[in-house]
């Protein structure tokens, strides 16, 4: 989340941010908040998340500090994960299939159905893309998924190879 006095421009009149360094960062535990230092001593204070957590352990923290410094160094990740994203979103939409949102490279690949979520992710392992079925009590009843998370390090030959096997077996399971 990030709170600005001037909407539309991210990092520009940013008087807090508040992020996790959770996916995207590479870490798998923790968060952090930014902001002027009054703010950040009432919330160390006052705020009741903070009172009873526990410290990010180290290697969380390195391994954030280097993914910003990689980002603060070129463009270039981010730029690749969006180009990945947007020909995955294009390519599956345009074959069919129903994904949610529509820029992020987390895509929820909507099958609405448990079961063929589940069969489905095990079909695509059997074609060497590992992705995973989500269903309730993960996501709410009747929203059953297929995740598939983008990422830099991903060619757009990988991307093809993963559409190409949605496509399959999405044929072979009458989803498409």
């Amino acid at each position: 989340a990030v709170v600005s006095t001037q909407s539309g421009h991210y990092g520009r009149g940013v008087n807090i941010i508040n992020s996790t360094l959770g996916k995207a960062l590479g870490g798998a535990c923790g968060g952090y908040t930014t902001g002027p230092k009054q703010v950040i001593e009432l919330l160390r204070q006052r705020s009741r998340p903070y009172l009873f957590s526990n410290t990010v352990p180290p290697a969380v923290v390195g391994g954030a500090i280097k993914v910003f410094e990689l980002l603060n160094a070129s463009s270039e990740l981010p730029e690749l994960v969006d180009r990945n994203t947007m020909h995955f979103r294009k390519r599956m939409t345009d074959a069919g299939f129903t994904l949610s949102g529509s820029t992020h490279p987390i895509c929820p690949v909507m099958l609405y159905d448990a079961a063929l979520a589940s069969s489905m992710a095990d079909a695509l392992l059997q074609r060497g893309i590992y992705v995973i079925g989500f269903s309730f009590p993960v996501v709410p009843k009747g929203l059953a998924r297929i995740r598939v998370q983008i990422s830099a390090a991903h060619t757009i030959e990988d991307v093809d190879r993963c559409v190409d096997a949605f496509i399959e077996v999405g044929k072979e399971k009458n989803v498409i």
